[in-house]
């Protein structure tokens, strides 16, 4: 029996050291990351110092793979029965267009690299990476999910002929609201609620009248709304008979002092919604039951900017701001919420300022009347002091940092995880919380005159950027580092890996006894709930921002899906409550977005983030520099006209002609619908 037993041991070893034997090594160079040093595969000195333990219980050191990684490579060992190791040493940090400009003249060095959708896809088009299409058998997951989401499917699609695709679409999130209304709504609160009539020891005078009205004076509309408790769906009617329109009637008025200004408003707000809020007035604004529009936050803005003494103790605070006045990209954000007040399509477009019309075909923002009668609405809001003194001047002295602890600020329009975490630097009772998509005008087809409802474009999709792809040169005839790679890149869109990539490995999540995870409840779905310890690294470490936490020190949300499940768990508790009141409005139907898929009514599509432009057609909007350099970067003409008018003394109209005609805006929309026409023929005819 000792023999027998003896011997079983004996070939099961040698099973073993053959099978060890036969797995051969296989190294991934790997040039990808996120956009600099320290959001790549591996711990970068200045995150890993002189050695740092995490939740895992496990101490990092430069060069060490960041947790995910180290996750991964075990993954890809046990998928591919080979032993696969992730090199995360390449990478040169320097975001993705520079990382690619870097690696494509050597492109045999390295065997993933990372790059912008339009540029990858215009080598790949070349021969000189792998295309992903022929492989579909081997990344079942990707597929899946790419015929669960057309638009997606089409975002990727380099060649309408062959149908080849060259990276897996990456989301920061996807199908969700992504920026928002948000408010100090503890100074809301002061100014609108309560019985009898507000008084003051102090205020200003609000400024000359510039804004008119943009929502009716007079008549009556119903808007659909969620119920007081966000559980169902209720029908709110704005009189304007009743009371008239508010900033009508402001103006009629001129100049006033703050106090009569609340006032006229508190009354307007009672009449026209026939006493429905009561004394918690402020609900128009941020409840459930929320149906503010433009007009009504202009008279808002007028209170608050003449009422400093009793909201912030101080003579000065500012209206409209935005996270940083001297950066470009975030002072867009005010003309971007211009859209949103003013039903304006294109302004927060996935692809330059594309939207699908109602006939189908793309438009292009830049081109349209009604963007720039949006932006001059901006011009005159800020013409009366509503908007901040910095953003009028680009000063680099404020930024959300001290607009919110220091009391300075009133409303902005960001995401909400990212400064909602404000929260903690403010007092008991202090709040600045997402608010409500407000109401508009908006001409989606269904109605000649329009049709008053919540809209928003900020809705998320496939990103642009951060593109992960094959080297055809790197890989060579080398199966097993291809099929090492193409399980990489499937596994991601596993279940598992999207959970993965987005929390990194189980030691950063709740487990129970049994070893499943503890779940929670995101948006219909049950979603992991983040581990104690990794809540306590996230605050000691990145202050509470998870997407510089996930990246720096999980190396997790660096590409493919990143859920917002994690993100959410580390939203302030202000934060959670404005998100509770938009997930809600969104799952009742009454705030209405675009849809990843080609939809009955097309001016609910969503824009490809990337389309397949022929070469020739690139070097023809590559020509286009006056389209493009007046509306990026550093200047952008929407930006321009909210701080100093539609220039050159000319109207909304013949603003949009002069792009149409004088940048050549005719022939770019004409370049890009006959891509778009491309792609939809390509689907119809592959579904």
């Amino acid at each position: 029996m000792k023999k027998l037993l003896s011997l079983v041991l004996a070939c099961a070893m040698l099973l073993t050291m053959a099978a060890a034997a036969s797995a051969e090594d296989v190294t991934l160079r790997m040039a990808v990351g996120y956009n600099n040093a320290n959001t790549g595969l591996a711990f970068s000195p200045d995150i890993a110092g002189d050695g740092i333990t995490l939740a895992d219980g496990n101490t990092y050191h430069t060069g060490d793979l960041k947790p995910t990684w180290v996750e991964m490579e075990k993954i890809l060992s046990e998928i591919t029965g080979n032993n696969v190791i992730v090199d995360g040493t390449p990478y040169q940090g320097n975001g993705d267009a520079k990382e690619f400009e870097y690696w494509k003249e050597q492109l045999e060095n390295v065997d993933m690299v990372l790059g912008p959708s339009v540029t990858v896809n215009a080598y790949g088009e070349t021969g000189s990476l792998v295309n992903l299409a022929e492989y579909a058998d081997k990344i079942p997951n990707v597929m899946k999910y790419l015929d669960e989401n057309p638009i997606v499917r089409l975002s990727i699609t380099a060649n309408t002929d062959t149908g080849a695709f060259y990276f897996a679409p990456y989301f920061d999130g996807v199908n969700d609201i992504e920026k928002m209304p948000l408010m100090r709504v503890d100074y809301l609160q002061k100014l609108l609620d309560g019985e009898g009539a507000f008084e003051a020891a102090a205020c200003k005078d609000t400024a000359a009248p510039v804004y008119q009205p943009f929502m009716p004076t007079e008549g009556k509309i119903e808007i659909e709304t969620p119920t007081a408790d966000g559980t169902g769906v209720q029908t709110l009617t704005k009189d304007y008979d009743a009371y008239g329109n508010i900033v009508a009637k402001m103006n009629e008025k001129g100049v006033m002092s703050g106090v009569e200004a609340v006032n006229m408003l508190r009354e307007y707000i009672d009449k026209t919604y026939g006493g429905y809020y009561g004394a918690t007035r402020s609900n128009l604004f941020c409840g459930y039951d929320a149906c503010w529009d433009a007009d009504e936050m202009v008279a808002l803005l007028r209170c608050v900017v003449t009422n400093p003494q009793t909201l912030n103790g101080t003579d000065l605070i500012q209206g409209l701001f935005s996270r940083e006045e001297n950066s470009s990209g975030r002072r867009y954000d005010i003309h971007r919420l211009g859209g949103l007040l003013f039903g304006v399509r294109g302004y927060e477009s996935r692809q330059d300022f594309l939207y699908v019309g109602t006939d189908g075909d793309l438009h292009d923002a830049r081109q349209s009347e009604d963007a720039y009668a949006a932006a001059a609405r901006m011009h005159d809001i800020a013409m009366e002091g509503l908007i901040s003194a910095d953003f009028m001047t680009k000063a680099a002295t404020s930024s959300t940092k001290n607009y919110i602890p220091d009391d300075l600020g009133f409303m902005s329009y960001d995401y909400n995880q990212t400064q909602t975490v404000l929260n903690t630097s403010l007092q008991e009772g202090e709040k600045y919380m997402a608010i409500m998509i407000p109401v508009s005008r908006w001409f989606d087809g269904t109605n000649e005159e329009g049709v008053y409802m919540r809209f928003t474009e900020s809705w998320r999709s496939v990103k642009n950027g951060n593109c992960w792809v094959i080297s055809k040169k790197g890989v060579g005839d080398d199966e097993a580092k291809l099929n090492a790679l193409l399980a990489l890149i499937d596994y991601t869109y596993s279940e598992k890996g999207q959970i993965l990539m987005s929390y990194g490995p189980d030691a950063f999540i709740k487990t129970k006894d049994d070893g499943s995870y503890e779940t929670f409840n995101f948006n219909g779905k049950e979603m992991p709930v983040v581990a104690d310890g990794t809540l306590d690294n996230l605050w000691a470490l990145a202050n509470g921002n998870y997407t510089n936490f996930a990246r720096r020190y999980l190396g997790s949300t660096l590409s493919f899906i990143k859920s917002q499940a994690f993100e959410y768990q580390c939203t302030h508790e202000v934060g959670k409550e404005g998100a509770a009141k938009l997930s809600a409005a969104i799952a009742l139907g009454t705030i209405k977005h675009p849809e990843l898929a080609l939809t009955e009514n097309p001016w609910y599509t969503s824009v490809p983030t990337t389309l397949p432009q022929y070469t020739t057609e690139t070097d023809e909007l590559n020509k286009l520099s006056d389209l493009s350099s007046n509306f990026s970067g550093d200047f952008n003409l929407f930006d321009d006209i909210v701080v100093n008018g539609i220039p050159d003394g000319l109207t909304a109209a013949e603003q949009a002609e002069a792009v149409e005609t004088v940048w050549y805006g005719n022939a770019y929309i004409e370049l890009k619908n006959d891509a778009w026409l491309r792609l939809k023929d390509y689907y119809n005819t592959t579904k």
